[in-house]
């Protein structure tokens, strides 16, 4: 039978196969062989009596490290506009890594009860990624972003405290760890993520939460080499190609058509900023860390 791992824990797999759980062991072989199924893998298994056993890890067709997720079509980038406020750099460094890794980013906005979105959802539509802005206080605000969800396996990231885990019981129940208060000395929140899980969603489909995070780090995802950066700005892509130079680095170059979109405000300036910093990042990375 083939199925989908759907949660990890001490060795043993929940494989969901024809609307059946199956808690699986790996191969043995798979370990000599450097394989290790993950959750959102589509794997095959086999079962003798109660015992059920994964026999091959089949192609993925995305996968992230930390934490460790395949198959990805998703990824769910929740920022909320106040307490804590977005971070922009951090929005752009995670949606290029998704970009990258052939998985859409998804940019999400809460608490815009708050305070007002309009400049923050017009720089991201503009670069042609969905964008939603959602009070988790309304009800019905999150449908949108609900239905796009279906059929497709998505995990949500953002920093503590933006609201993450109520927008996703908002949509679809009480199916994830209970949400805790920021802690308002700390200005962050309690994360209680303990393990990595994928949750059955109603209309087809999964969703993963991830534990929270207060910096990023862009290589401890996906190492960017940095003439690949560029691509992982989808609103250079017209303008690449176009420039006086062919190894144009759209850094500081004469006649860059990327720099000609920036200052002609076609291209945003956070865009644009994060894209240089990200670039002079990339520089510094050595030979042997991209093996």
């Amino acid at each position: 039978m083939q199925g989908i791992v759907t949660k990890l824990i001490g060795g043993t797999y929940s494989v969901c196969a024809s609307d059946t759980i199956y808690e699986c062991k790996a191969r043995g072989v798979f370990r000599k062989k450097g394989i290790s199924p993950v959750c959102g893998d589509n794997v095959e298994i086999e079962t003798q009596g109660d015992i059920a056993v994964i026999t091959k890890v089949l192609e993925r067709k995305s996968f992230i490290v930390r934490p460790p997720l395949a198959n990805l079509d998703c990824l769910v980038l929740v920022n909320s506009v106040v307490s804590p406020s977005v971070n922009l750099e951090l929005v752009d460094k995670f949606s290029a890594v998704a970009v990258h890794k052939g998985i859409e980013p998804i940019i999400v906005f809460t608490k815009t009860d708050l305070k007002q979105v309009d400049e923050l959802y017009e720089i991201y539509e503009s670069c042609g990624f969905k964008t939603f802005c959602i009070n988790n206080n309304e009800e019905g605000d999150a449908l949108p972003l609900k239905s796009y969800l279906q059929g497709k396996i998505s995990a949500f990231t953002g920093n503590t405290g933006v609201g993450k885990s109520s927008l996703i019981n908002n949509m679809f129940g009480e199916i994830l760890v209970d949400t805790n208060e920021i802690s308002q000395k700390l200005g962050r929140g309690k994360h209680t993520t303990r393990h990595t899980e994928l949750y059955p969603i109603e209309g087809g489909g999964y969703i993963a939460d991830t534990p929270g995070f207060s910096t990023f780090e862009t290589n401890r995802y996906e190492i960017i080499k940095k003439e690949e950066l560029q691509y992982c700005f989808p609103e250079f892509d017209e303008h690449l190609g176009k420039c006086r130079f062919l190894d144009c680095t759209h850094t500081s170059e004469p006649d860059c058509a990327v720099i000609q979109a920036v200052e002609e405000g076609v291209i945003k300036p956070t865009r644009y900023q994060s894209y240089k910093k990200m670039y002079e990042e990339a520089k510094s990375i050595k030979e042997w860390e991209i093996k």
